[in-house]
């Protein structure tokens, strides 16, 4: 089991060709009406969509174990599970030997020899389908403090969205299945993907967050700070290997003339510009929170790459087959979202 969270705790369990994966989340309190359909919508949008994802599809029906009755919360803990109806693994039988580059299989293979390769394991992104459940009944918590998050692909491949974007583009971005925020991008993103796949390749790219309503002075500090939190939950979405706030990087190479965000005075305090993404020291500085998410290529690919067999231990040859996203970024961004939402509730009842 996998935890998120100090008072509203998420706890993550299952593998992705196990009998089932679940969540059960603590700390939501009693008598809030917990909208299903929603739950319903948003695990949509984490379905590979037609051509761009995986050929691998399962219901992500959610059966509610406690914590929910009559559509309200009992303020028990939450648990629920969701059943893996597709979970023939014969295909993974030959990465135990020859490890897949790029994936988990080698480092949870030599750290437990007794590890067995069925999917991705407790590594896929199968068990994200739980997380979406999670973020969503956070997503209506936090929504009563009139805090919104919505997210959306800035980059798939070599195509990039280079206007600056608001949230009501993320949120109109649902409407797209690469999550872009235009239909002329979604047109350019579907045709990189699908460019890659015909190659027998997969390409990554970037998820950007926004989120609104979050009142000045909100978050904690130092190891409790909201950027914090908020990166530690985003790196572990299987495939994220980078976070950065605001201009992130690019403000090494500015000056503090350049960088800082001016105050003004209009119906309340406001920001010219947005370039520390809404933080400062770890709270809320009152602009939108935006931070942007990036996730690498699919490392099971149709191409041949290099491996090793552990039991020769020679160098070898190795291919993979079955079915497997030649781009997990449009999945993923309703992800960053949940464990946003998730995060933000933590600290709402934390009172940060």
């Amino acid at each position: 089991m996998y935890r998120l969270g100090d008072s509203v705790v998420f706890t993550l369990y299952g593998e992705s060709h196990s009998e089932y994966i679940g969540g059960i989340l603590d700390g939501i309190p009693k008598e809030m009406e917990i909208d299903t359909d929603l739950i319903d919508k948003e695990l949509t949008l984490r379905r590979p969509s037609k051509g761009i994802g995986t050929p691998r599809t399962e219901p992500d029906n959610v059966e509610f174990l406690s914590g929910i009755r009559d559509g309200r919360t009992t303020g028990e803990s939450i648990h629920y599970t969701i059943r893996n109806t597709d979970t023939d693994n014969s295909k993974y039988d030959v990465f135990n030997r020859t490890p897949r580059p790029g994936h988990a299989d080698l480092p949870a293979l030599v750290k437990s020899p007794d590890h067995k390769i069925k999917g991705g394991n407790q590594f896929s992104g199968r068990l994200t389908v739980s997380v979406v459940v999670a973020g969503c009944i956070a997503r209506q918590f936090i929504s009563r403090y009139g805090i919104t998050v919505a997210a959306f692909t800035r980059s798939i491949g070599k195509i990039k969205d280079d206007k600056e974007r608001t949230f009501d583009d993320a949120a109109v971005s649902k409407c797209h299945a690469t999550r872009a925020a235009s239909a002329d991008l979604d047109s350019m993103m579907t045709k990189e993907i699908l460019d890659a796949s015909a190659e027998g390749d997969s390409v990554g790219g970037v998820v950007e967050c926004i989120a609104v309503g979050l009142p000045i002075g909100f978050g904690g500090t130092w190891f409790d700070s909201l950027d914090a939190e908020i990166a530690r939950a985003v790196v572990a979405i299987p495939a994220c290997k980078a976070v950065e706030f605001g201009k992130g990087f690019g403000l090494a190479g500015m000056k503090g003339s350049e960088s800082n965000d001016p105050y003004y005075y209009d119906n309340g305090i406001k920001l010219r510009s947005n370039n520390m993404g809404g933080i400062l020291g770890g709270m809320s500085d009152g602009a939108p929170l935006v931070f942007r998410a990036a996730f690498k290529p699919t490392p099971s690919i149709g191409k041949e790459q290099d491996t090793v067999d552990l039991e020769q231990m020679t160098n070898t040859k190795v291919k993979v087959e079955g079915r497997h996203d030649p781009c997990i970024v449009p999945r993923a961004a309703i992800v960053v979202e949940s464990v946003t939402c998730l995060v933000i509730a933590d600290q709402i009842v934390r009172g940060l």
